[in-house]
């Protein structure tokens, strides 16, 4: 009798019911792990939207009710960038990595297209996969008494924004306990290599290859001379004061997904988490051709080395 068989597994298996084709994705999905004999675990959410969409989800155990997530192996994503960061959240109080299939358009944290899901599937069943760590963010908010009053984290970015449009938000950014500027400004990013090709990008960031350990910190419409982008190492603890002299309120939003609100006088401290995201791979891929293949870039009458590598490039002519 081998592993898979001796010890009972748990996979979560993501998926909104939005769509008819991911709908059919979670059907084989689910199918095809109980032929392994692993047990497929869904969301109570999604489990709910499926069940109302198609017959034979509704024996499908439940995450937090029937499997709890500390026994989850791993996480099957069915979806793009944003069904993954769910997935993330979903188990954040576990150990299981995540794995995205993407079902629409090119994504960053997604493995593989949902050509080759039913692969994937016996990929995760066979355990030949390998766990790449990402640097998440652990975000505190306190008040004027230097009390947390909220904490939460983040994989793509945390920022901190202005609650209305003709407001402007008054800030001091700081840095290891250290003031470096305040100004005027729509908000500040702060940054994971992770998200570096999200919001950071979007507000005149740098791209940050995954590998690299650092934290990116961004203002948007900042009205001050000194008001670019920073990277810093991971060791570093960044700072976001709400200034009193602020008329109005800010809102902090980690990854678009969790908010709360920021009078005047409050602070966000934002460092690295010591809880790391975990993303199952399949095989390596170089980061410079997911950026190719997102944003299309023109790499025509490339010659180049003939010895790609996931790692970058070997010149054969050295």
């Amino acid at each position: 009798m081998n592993d898979n068989a001796r010890v009972k597994r748990h996979i979560l298996v993501v998926a909104h019911a939005l769509r008819e084709d991911t709908v059919d994705a979670a059907d084989r999905v689910v199918r095809a792990l109980r032929a392994a004999g692993a047990t497929p675990v869904l969301a109570a959410d999604d489990r709910a939207e499926l069940v109302a969409a198609r017959a034979g989800f509704d024996d499908v155990a439940a995450l937090g009710s029937d499997v709890a997530v500390e026994d989850i192996e791993l996480a099957i994503v069915l979806g793009g960038d944003g069904t993954i960061l769910r997935a993330a959240e979903l188990v954040r109080e576990g150990t299981a990595p995540v794995l995205g299939i993407n079902m629409g358009h090119v994504g960053f944290l997604a493995e593989i297209d949902k050509d080759d899901m039913d692969e994937a599937v016996r990929r995760v069943v066979d355990r030949a996969y390998d766990v790449e760590e990402r640097l998440a963010l652990q975000v505190r908010v306190k008040n004027a008494q230097d009390e947390v009053i909220y904490e939460t984290w983040a994989l793509n970015e945390a920022t901190v924004e202005k609650a209305s449009r003709e407001r402007m938000l008054e800030v001091v950014i700081e840095v290891d306990g250290r003031p470096l500027s305040s100004f005027g400004c729509d908000g500040v990013v702060v940054s994971t290599p992770t998200g570096s090709t999200a919001y950071n990008f979007s507000a005149g960031g740098p791209v940050i290859w995954p590998s690299v350990q650092a934290i990116a910190v961004i203002p948007l419409s900042a009205h001050a001379l000194f008001a670019r982008p920073l990277v810093v190492g991971p060791e570093h603890a960044v700072a976001i004061e709400v200034l009193e002299r602020t008329n109005g309120i800010g809102v902090l939003w980690c990854d678009g997904r969790r908010s709360h609100d920021l009078p005047p006088g409050a602070r966000v401290v934002v460092r690295r988490s010591r809880r790391p995201v975990r993303l199952a791979r399949l095989h390596p891929a170089a980061f410079t051709d997911r950026l190719v293949r997102k944003f299309r870039l023109p790499v025509e009458g490339w010659r180049g080395p003939t010895a790609p590598t996931a790692h970058g490039t070997k010149d054969l002519a050295s």
